[in-house]
């Protein structure tokens, strides 16, 4: 998208990444329903009035709203089962009906809509990992300290460092592992330069502050290696776990106060970002939306109504006490809810308003 202004080419890149997030996590929660049985009145994407429309056979209406900023899936007979009572109303489609089904139907069908986006950030990865490789580590030399151990023993930028000792190393903290508890001691380094291996011999020298030894040289260069599909895809679930764990870890972390809130972002950060990374190319686009696909998914587990968790939740109250919960005590843990999501959107959006400097625009022009 180089092509493009800046502006035309955010706008564009934050349509594809909302979209593409919001489709799949409304798929999940459609193609659940249909295998629950549940007949699909509506799936949109976008709200307030429809850009394009279409019905399908089944009675299913297909919609794009002018409003890019979600989606839903609308059930037949989604109301609380409590509310779903006297004669049926025409149209009605006994057996189809969401409030009829059983609570772990019902739970199903809610929880398809996370899964299915960290199904999309596993299968993003993985494809990454096909195509462009997975990122590794390397033992390739960056720079070299002038009159350092490495330097005297002739080692180079470019050198990519093979064994010490004899042990073979394939990433730069193995390196570090070896050389510091061997300050003044010769360490016998095999490196790649260019297409031949090169041995020489460099005596690490005592860092002043610990003792420890330094070779004084720089890596952090990363590798890529491309795995098969079945490597690349357990990779790619095993990654997404990881950015998973550390995604909770942050947001727990805001919780305690150990982390700012300055963190959190809204629409407009991620519409700036998506515009940076498509400048950055498919490769940083891609790894972005997989990044968000976790976030979308997380968030729409945490036990808040409105949201998919607090679904859930009452879900797993209803099973427990063996009837639902009434429509008094989840009207107000709705209201409850959208009041929390509501200080959440305020505070993402002065955070956004923030970070692209027109609070601090606002504040000049008042001050």
């Amino acid at each position: 998208m180089e092509f493009l202004p800046e502006p035309f080419r955010t706008v564009i890149a934050f349509a594809v990444v909302l979209g593409v997030l919001i489709f799949v996590h409304e798929l999940g929660h459609y193609l659940a329903a249909r295998w629950r049985g549940v007949h699909v009145e509506r799936f949109s994407i976008g709200f307030g009035r429809a850009v394009w429309t279409r019905t399908d056979k089944r009675g299913c209406e297909w919609r794009v709203g002018w409003i890019p900023l979600g989606g839903y899936v609308k059930m037949h007979g989604m109301e609380h089962a409590g509310e779903a009572e006297g004669a049926p109303e025409a149209g009605y489609r006994p057996g189809e009906a969401f409030h009829e089904k059983s609570v772990g139907d019902r739970a199903i069908v809610v929880a398809a809509g996370p899964i299915f986006n960290f199904l999309l950030a596993a299968l993003l990865f993985a494809g990454i990992f096909m195509t462009a490789g997975q990122p590794v580590g390397s033992t390739a030399i960056q720079t070299v300290v002038a009159g350092s151990a490495a330097d005297r023993a002739g080692l180079q930028p470019g050198d990519r460092i093979l064994a010490l000792d004899g042990e073979r190393v394939a990433r730069f903290d193995e390196l570090q592992r070896h050389i510091q508890p061997r300050a003044n001691q010769p360490v016998e380094v095999l490196v790649r330069r260019g297409e031949a291996e090169v041995k020489v011999i460099a005596t690490p020298a005592a860092r002043a502050e610990d003792g420890r030894g330094m070779l004084g040289v720089t890596g952090g260069a990363i590798d890529r290696e491309r795995l098969d599909p079945f490597s690349a895809l357990v990779s790619g679930t095993t990654h997404m776990v990881s950015l998973s764990g550390q995604t909770l870890v942050g947001v727990w972390q805001m919780i305690t106060g150990s982390r700012g809130a300055d963190e959190i972002g809204g629409p407009l950060r991620i519409a700036q970002m998506s515009g940076e990374v498509a400048h950055m190319g498919v490769l940083s686009l891609v790894t972005f939306i997989a990044l968000l696909s976790i976030n979308l998914a997380l968030i729409n587990l945490f036990p808040i109504p409105i949201l998919d968790g607090g679904h859930l939740v009452f879900y797993a109250a209803e099973a427990i006490r063996g009837r639902p919960l009434t429509a008094r005590a989840q009207e107000y843990a709705f209201r409850g809810g959208f009041a929390l999501l509501a200080t959440l959107m305020i505070l993402a959006t002065w955070n956004d308003l923030t970070q692209l400097g027109v609070v601090r625009w606002v504040t000049s022009l008042i001050g």
